[in-house]
């Protein structure tokens, strides 16, 4: 219905309930506890009976956000939900109990009631007795909003106060699940069973003798794991040692609420902490003078690592098979360890944490290096075969890499449909425009790449190819030029254990090709010669054509 109608009739002394409109209603609570859906639900049925029964009212299904902050609009769903519609013309005017439930920011209120009287829609706020259709309703609005936005400042600050008393009167708010400790009544009571790994954890940090991941390991050692049975991870304990409450002291000001209206939080650095002596309230488990001690280490080893982080080391591959080789268990690197002159590599979880973890064994790299000799022969013996086998592998490749290419075009149609979609949504305003600004970046980038890839297989000369490679010869310069091949034709070892788990299997991938070693004790058996290649074959004792990345 046309606003201007509406304001004409409701000036000429015809009231709001006598004129024929499409209503629906807005209802919000602000958690999910019982009680509140509770009176979430006496608001929808109140709403839709004081509707319904208004003869000159059609109804229309109302809009509900459940356990959402009024502070903010951005995370209520349904709230820009009705927005959207509002724009659609799906109904004339909107019912609200109070502004604090529609919107406790004044600048929400003021823009999003303008919006919807520029779609013809009005909202009713009944408690208020505010009916934004009237002209007068804009400076009313803005009134009661402020009185509103100033009611959720005065809460925060009421909770701060709150807090501050409740820690004077030896009441210890915040997580009731604190290692070391129980609660009972807002007051904390050592665990002595927990409190013995604290204090383990504060003595062995404190000696200098051990980091943290070596703490973690002698902890699982001794029978302290997490609930699920694993070891205590190095954050958890890093948060333990800075946790004051171990010493008996009040914590405070570690977080910063940016804004109170969208109750957004930074955590502060540890310096700005206030750190208070309970005088008792909170029992100590470890003394204030181990834990000034352990912090005092744990702050040197920080400002250490930042020294030596502040200008980026660049690494290399120092080794032939750096950064190759992988526990197929763990998807972990192994490391290489010489020990008296004597190198071989393990697994970094069974670097860190030992056999229990791990059962992986060691790969010794003179043994190595006498597998990679024999690929590097049986490559150059069989130089004319994988030429062969690369040839017809290529010619069988165009077919699918004209599929590919459509494929790709397919992805592009799509992301750009979507970023059509995208755009629609926020000339509606459905969305933010940091929230469209983000994704239509991610849907930008997907683009290029894809278009990278598709302009990658259009500049690829089949027939070029297959002349470079009838052209290749190599000479016999493995033993010479050992580390430069491995550098350069090793992509990934991937170590995992027989089904029998006494042999170790090694895929190694090289190039185009996959090939699988059985090592058993100090015995590297070769399985199979060159086969044909087969996209079905199940056999991973051969070549096989390895999928480009």
């Amino acid at each position: 219905m046309d606003l201007c109608k509406i304001r004409n009739e409701i000036s000429r002394g015809e009231s709001i309930y006598n004129i024929p409109l499409r209503v629906t209603f807005y209802a919000r609570v602000s958690t999910d506890k019982d009680e509140q859906l509770n009176s979430l639900d006496n608001q929808i049925l109140y709403f839709k009976n004081f509707i319904m029964e208004n003869s000159n009212w059609k109804y229309v299904p109302g809009y509900i956000d459940e356990g959402i902050s009024g502070t903010s609009v951005k995370n209520r769903t349904n709230f820009l939900k009705m927005i959207h519609d509002a724009k659609k013309g799906k109904f004339d005017l909107i019912l609200t109990k109070e502004i604090s439930r529609f919107s406790r920011n004044t600048v929400d209120s003021i823009k999003y009631t303008q919006e919807l009287l520029a779609s013809d829609v009005g909202v009713l706020f009944l408690s208020d007795n505010i009916n934004t259709i009237l002209p007068d309703s804009e400076l009313r609005l803005t009134i009661m909003s402020s009185i509103a936005q100033e009611e959720v400042r005065k809460l925060s600050e009421r909770v701060r106060f709150g807090m501050k008393r409740s820690r004077e009167k030896g009441h210890v708010l915040g997580n009731n699940v604190i290692t070391g400790f129980t609660k009972e009544k807002g007051k904390l009571k050592i665990d002595e069973k927990e409190a013995k790994m604290i204090r383990r954890i504060y003595s062995l940090y404190a000696s200098g003798e051990y980091g943290l991941s070596k703490i973690s390991k002698i902890l699982y050692e001794e029978g302290y794991k997490t609930k699920k049975g694993d070891y205590i991870h190095i954050t958890t304990l890093r948060r333990m040692i800075t946790n004051p409450k171990y010493k008996g002291f009040y914590c405070t000001n570690t977080v910063m609420t940016k804004d109170y209206r969208n109750k957004k939080q930074i955590r502060l650095p540890m310096d700005e902490w206030i750190i208070e002596d309970s005088k008792g309230e909170i029992p100590a488990i470890v003394s204030e003078e181990l834990w000034d001690k352990a912090n005092k280490l744990l702050k040197i080893k920080k400002v250490n690592y930042l020294k030596n982080v502040a200008e980026p080391r660049v690494f290399s591959k120092r080794y032939p098979y750096s950064g190759n080789i992988y526990c197929e268990h763990h998807n972990s690197k192994y490391k290489r360890v010489n020990n008296n002159g004597n190198s071989y590599w393990i697994c970094n979880e069974y670097a860190t944490h030992g056999d229990k973890t791990c059962k992986t064994p060691k790969l010794y790299e003179k043994e190595l290096d006498k597998i990679f000799k024999n690929v590097y022969s049986y490559l150059i013996n069989n130089f004319d075969e994988i030429k062969g086998k690369l040839i017809n592998i290529y010619k069988n490749s165009t077919f699918n890499a004209c599929n590919e290419i459509e494929k790709l075009k397919k992805e592009i149609n799509n992301l750009n449909y979507k970023k059509e979609s995208l755009l629609e949504l926020y000339i509606e305003k459905v969305i933010e425009k940091s929230e469209f600004e983000t994704r239509n970046d991610k849907y930008n980038n997907k683009i290029e790449n894809i278009k990278k890839e598709k302009k990658e297989l259009e500049k690829k000369d089949i027939n070029a190819t297959l002349k470079q490679i009838k052209k290749l010869e190599l000479g016999d310069f493995i033993n010479e030029n050992f580390e430069r091949l491995s550098k350069l034709l090793i992509d990934k070892i991937v170590v995992k254990k027989s089904a029998d788990k006494t042999r170790v299997i090694l895929n190694i991938y090289i190039n185009l090709f996959n090939i699988t070693y059985i090592w058993d004790y100090n015995n590297f058996e070769k399985i199979s010669s060159l086969c044909s290649h087969n996209e079905n074959h199940d056999s991973n004792n051969c070549f096989r054509k390895r999928k480009s990345k």
